[in-house]
């Protein structure tokens, strides 16, 4: 699907790039869990241990968080401004 519903569906999901053993991964998912169901965001983890091209791009940036296409997070969560983000792309 392409076009302006495209757009729209894509800016409602949140992508969270992790590893497993990662102890800062843990600590953000565990934090935008509440307000993605808040906010009425799908929340996708991706593994980048499973994809080459995503271990590449982020070996070294994980816990990394999307909003779409968006980058708004890198290692640690500021939970205020991420409420703010959410707040304002449910409006759009």
């Amino acid at each position: 699907m392409t076009g302006p519903q495209s757009a729209a569906n894509e800016a409602r999901e949140l992508t969270l790039y992790t590893r497993p053993g990662c102890h800062l991964c843990e600590e953000m998912k565990a934090k935008i869990g509440p307000l993605a169901a808040r906010y009425h965001f799908a929340v996708r983890e991706r593994n980048i241990d499973e994809d080459a091209a995503l271990f590449e791009r982020f070996h070294q940036e994980i816990p990394v968080l999307f909003l779409g296409e968006r980058k708004i997070a890198k290692y640690f969560l500021d939970l205020a401004q991420f409420e703010k983000q959410l707040a304002e792309a449910a409006g759009s």
